[in-house]
């Protein structure tokens, strides 16, 4: 055992899969630096970092518990970050079908189309996410020792294994993000059909979230 937590490696491998796994926040931040360079991507990024701290202070304080013995607690959460996911989706179709109709026009006024703050937005999308709200409850908290007598260290380490995989994912899809974007700049319709797509899965996403559950 080491610092309290029971199965370090099983963690990590658990933690690798799981942050692979497509999901709102990556999609978010690809998405965001796609279309509005890295420095506005790491912005992005740093919303989801926050954002999962939160749920893990939440769960290591017995709080995420709460949740799962309080339904329409959870139920709450739940459908407002459906509807959150799928107005996002929304705004992305109307962009992609505004793109679309007016290549030319479009592709000056692109780096305009988006002032909204990354962080706060990408904020908002963690911490309405129950994939994380469920990941921290059913995964997260088995692997501390309830007996240890420094749980908190235990729940620390553990965070910053989650945070430093995630760093890593995001800064994969951050750059590869960028790469895209001086592709799209020079071929408008191609953009419109790839936030299009983005838009289009964010809406699933918003289904997809709307039906999860506890058990």
């Amino acid at each position: 055992m080491f610092y309290g937590i029971t199965d370090l490696a099983t963690f990590v491998l658990g933690t690798i899969f799981i942050v692979l796994l497509p999901g709102p926040n990556s999609l978010y931040v690809m998405s965001v630096a796609s279309r509005r360079g890295v420095l506005q991507g790491y912005r992005g990024a740093g919303g989801i970092f926050f954002g999962d701290s939160v749920l893990m202070l939440l769960s290591a304080t017995g709080a995420a518990s709460l949740l799962r013995a309080n339904p329409a607690a959870f139920m709450l959460i739940k459908y407002a970050g459906a509807a959150y996911l799928a107005w996002l989706g929304l705004g992305l179709l109307r962009g992609a079908v505004q793109r679309w109709r007016s290549p030319q026009q479009l592709a000056v006024q692109a780096p305009l189309e988006d002032s909204s703050n990354p962080f706060s937005r990408a904020l908002l999308i963690s911490l309405m996410n129950p994939k994380a709200i469920l990941f921290f409850i059913s995964f997260f908290i088995q692997f501390v020792d309830p007996q240890y007598a420094h749980p908190a260290l235990s729940f620390l380490i553990l965070g910053l294994v989650v945070q430093f995989f995630s760093a890593l994912y995001l800064s994969a899809l951050i750059f590869g993000g960028a790469f895209l974007a001086a592709q799209f700049r020079q071929r408008s319709r191609l953009a419109a059909g790839a936030t299009g797509g983005v838009g289009a899965m964010f809406i699933g996403f918003g289904f997809k979230l709307a039906s999860a559950s506890l058990s």
